[in-house]
């Protein structure tokens, strides 16, 4: 599948809802638990997800469009949700992330991109030169894997509480994704 800005979008714009479905009001043992040492809880991702809102995509699809390769990416802290997320429940990060992404995707469509300015080139501070279009389809394969991380961070909870079904659960068969 080709990179579609409206497609895009159409995902992109759901993801807050989706991650309120399922975080909302949950006990804490499903939101602030994670996989063991240096791993991510639910509650870290959507700080992460927060932190990428604010310093990641639009400001990068901004510096492409502006500037093209001549300047690059600021780097990406991605550990910044731990100190930005200090003192917040997990519902203001809900509302935060859906105020944000909003913001966001209503920034992004009054661009109004063309397929030359998909096109345009940036430089990626660790990967070299990448296109616009290119940097929107990872915003939107960035969300999924995130959804994945989550779903897969719960059902760890419940490993060992499945018994011998956990041979048919492949959630929990995946590794992976949680460590920055």
């Amino acid at each position: 599948m080709k990179h579609n800005l409206p497609t895009t979008i159409a995902l992109l714009s759901r993801t807050p809802a989706a991650l309120e479905a399922l975080l909302h009001d949950l006990p804490e043992e499903w939101t602030f638990s994670n996989e063991g040492d240096d791993t991510w809880s639910p509650y870290d991702v959507v700080g992460h997800l927060i932190h990428g809102e604010r310093t990641d995509w639009m400001p990068r699809a901004r510096t492409i469009l502006q500037f093209r390769e001549d300047r690059t990416f600021e780097p990406f802290d991605r550990l910044a949700q731990v100190r930005e997320s200090r003192g917040k429940s997990l519902g203001q990060l809900l509302d935060e992330f859906a105020g944000l992404r909003s913001e966001n995707l209503g920034e992004l469509q009054a661009l109004n991109l063309q397929p030359q300015d998909l096109a345009r080139r940036g430089r990626h501070p660790a990967l070299g030169v990448v296109t616009l279009s290119e940097l929107l389809a990872t915003w939107t394969v960035h969300d999924l894997t995130h959804l994945h991380q989550i779903s897969r961070v719960m059902a760890h909870q419940y490993r060992e509480a499945v018994g011998p079904w956990s041979a048919y659960l492949g959630v929990l068969q995946c590794t992976g994704h949680s460590s920055p």
